[in-house]
């Protein structure tokens, strides 16, 4: 690990210039760690006094200080004998301390991002899978799973502060990672989370209303989307846009030459063209006009689902120019295993099909039904409800969406917070009743029992769509975070009617 004024050094170097320092020790101490959290300060760790929504990070400096900590990095001085580096901005040069103290481990990968609406985590799993295939240990940071090349966890949120990136970074370098794909939310994006990083290759998948009750207008999300591409990208950097997209067409304009546009149909045509030859429950098939390539390539998906070939284009785009063998890829998609969480589909035994989805939003709830919908010999259900202290108008657009394409609807709780579950359901069923064709409805709050009816009723042909909160493993109830899984609860229902599944 580096000396502080080492570090210093090299952070001016960077950037231009360093944070000032008060308190500089003649003798400077040695850098073990940088964190925001003054739970693990251990000796020799860089506290960074960062200020949160609900907390400031100055308040836990004196048991930082006291546990050991060898320097502080705060925007104000504070009464305490230890190196305190000055900044106008803690979260910023979190990040960039971070980098540097672990060895700029950024720029001796291969980096690839993924930003968007809806399709992230599964374009993230196929771009790992692919680079994987090829034989490079790849990391990988995501809404589902953090996996640093040898230790896979739980993701804690999609894109982690920005000390614990540039640490997991350092340990994928270790594990001998060649690369490390990971998804870029538009919260990590605003909050600096990615600073220290820079990718070679980065994907803009689609945009839509979410995190409004954040951002507070469409084009304030687009422009944090936007930065990924603006401001955390190595010399040389290629990018994929979805051309199909207005916000994807808008990226492709703001950076001409930079991104290949993918998409399906005439509009992509200079890019990465995709034309769909057969979409079955089991999968797609479909071709891919490359550029510069005369042959089609020809491309199996086993996940079903038109939203999942963009997925696949965007990968394939991303990719092309660090792939030689387009082949190389298409093989690789051809055993592309199933995403928690995302499109996670159960045939049973008894002739239902169970879909298990992260779908939050309207337009990605949309997506679903509709594929369902297709699929479906029977009746679609479908069980839902929307998150507390989220964008509410996007619960009377649940509501409309569901009742056009679905036959029953179990209208339930996912994470309340500290909203009444009631209130989120009754405007849901204000949408449902809204819409010119209303089915048959229901409020079940208890998430589990609403579930456990839809099986119930459910018979041959079928689906049963349970929607909101994909591979999550928990519920959040007012200030109490409660174990929970939608999996685990249809699956408990399966091994209790004695039924099978595949």
């Amino acid at each position: 690990m580096p000396f502080l004024n080492s570090v210093l050094d090299q952070f001016g170097k960077k950037y231009g210039s360093s944070p000032a320092v008060r308190n500089f020790p003649v003798n400077p101490p040695l850098l073990e760690q940088v964190t925001g959290d003054s739970r693990e300060v251990v000796p020799g760790s860089v506290f960074c006094c960062v200020r949160g929504e609900k907390r400031d990070g100055l308040d836990f400096a004196a048991a930082a200080v006291e546990k050991g900590a060898c320097a502080i990095l705060t925007d104000r001085e504070i009464p305490f004998p230890v190196p305190q580096l000055l900044t106008t901005d803690v979260r910023r040069d979190m990040g960039r301390l971070a980098s540097i103290v672990y060895g700029c481990p950024s720029s001796r990968m291969k980096m690839f991002a993924v930003t968007g609406t809806n399709g992230k985590s599964t374009t993230t799993w196929m771009i790992r899978h692919i680079l994987q295939s090829l034989g490079i240990r790849t990391g990988l940071f995501g809404t589902i799973v953090y996996n640093d090349g040898a230790v896979e966890k739980d993701a804690g949120r999609t894109t982690p502060e920005s000390y614990e990136i540039q640490r997991s970074l350092a340990s994928m370098v270790k594990n001998g990672c060649g690369a490390c794909v990971m998804e870029a939310s538009s919260h990590g994006l605003s909050l600096g989370r990615l600073e220290g990083c820079s990718f070679d290759g980065a994907v803009f998948t689609n945009l839509s209303e979410e995190h409004l009750d954040y951002h507070k207008t469409l084009d304030e999300y687009f422009q944090a989307k936007s930065r990924l591409f603006s401001q955390y990208m190595k010399d040389g950097w290629h990018g994929a846009s979805n051309m199909d997209d207005l916000h994807g067409r808008m990226l492709l304009s703001a950076f001409p030459g930079k991104l290949i546009p993918f998409g399906l149909g005439e509009n992509s045509a200079e890019g990465v063209r995709g034309s769909i030859l057969s979409a079955t429950p089991s999968g797609n098939e479909f071709s891919v006009r490359l550029p510069g390539r005369q042959k089609d390539l020809k491309v199996f998906l086993p996940l079903p689902g038109r939203f999942n070939v963009y997925n696949a284009l965007g990968s394939i785009a991303i990719l092309q120019p660090f792939v030689e063998n387009p082949e190389r890829t298409a093989a690789a998609l051809r055993t592309m295993p199933q995403v928690p969480g995302r499109l996670e589909r159960y045939y049973l035994s008894s002739g239902v099909c169970v879909i298990i989805d992260f779908a939050h939003t309207p337009a990605a709830l949309g997506n679903v039904l509709s594929e369902l919908r297709n699929m479906c010999a029977g009746r679609l259900f479908a069980v839902f409800g929307h998150g507390g202290e989220r964008f509410q108008p996007n619960r009377h657009s649940l509501g409309m969406t569901a009742a056009r394409l679905c036959d029953r609807i179990i209208v339930t709780m996912d994470n309340p917070r500290s909203e009444d579950p009631g209130d989120i359901a009754d405007q849901i069923c204000e949408g449902i009743r809204s819409s010119e064709r209303e089915p048959e409805t229901e409020i079940i709050l208890d998430r589990k029992a609403a579930i456990r009816r839809a099986l119930d009723e459910a018979r041959a042909g079928d689906v049963v769509a349970v929607t909101g909160k994909g591979p999550e493993k928990y519920l959040i109830i007012g200030n109490q975070t409660i174990p929970y899984s939608d999996r685990e609860t249809v699956l408990d229902w399966v091994q209790e009617r004695g039924l099978t599944w595949e």
